[in-house]
């Protein structure tokens, strides 16, 4: 059980230093994902477009950099920005979202990418806390296993 225990302590440990040590990485390789997601965005409901729309509905962002992002995609050339991008549902018409300048008063100007690696850092100390928290757990359960195993094994022969 303290190997088991160990181990698992040990992975977590390597994936917190990894987390760390390639952060930027792990940035870069998200914008060009996001990239790629409004590049591929189309209006059947795949789980690329429905994680664009999640975000830019929850985070009230528009694009990449900013909302003139959609500009370079097929779907705006076709449908103009997606209706996530608006900021009240009810006064945003398609007309409206194929004209950057007229969207630019109904739609969310600020870009996706800066917001959802603002949110991540600010929550970042809560997830190293719980972590610590986990891993002070974890080495507590190692100490008292292998005190146990120890107990058992002085204790073998005066069994009675």
């Amino acid at each position: 059980y303290a190997m088991l225990l160990s181990l698992i302590f040990l992975i977590v440990l390597v994936a917190a230093v990894v987390g760390f040590v390639f952060r930027h990485e792990i940035k870069t390789n998200f914008e060009s994902n996001l990239n790629l997601a409004l590049r591929d965005y189309n209006v059947t409901a795949n789980r690329h477009s429905e994680a664009v729309d999640t975000i830019q509905r929850t985070l009230h962002c528009c694009g990449v950099q900013n909302y003139s992002d959609w500009e370079r995609t097929e779907y705006f050339t076709q449908r103009g920005i997606p209706r996530s991008c608006c900021k009240s549902q009810d006064d945003c018409s398609e007309e409206d979202l194929k004209d950057l300048r007229k969207a630019k008063l109904k739609v969310f100007v600020d870009g996706c990418f800066f917001l959802v690696t603002s949110t991540m850092e600010s929550k970042m100390s809560v997830v190293a806390g719980i972590s610590f928290g986990i891993a002070c757990f974890q080495l507590v359960g190692i100490i008292l296993a292998c005190c146990l195993s120890q107990y058992i094994t002085n204790n073998q022969y005066e069994m009675v």
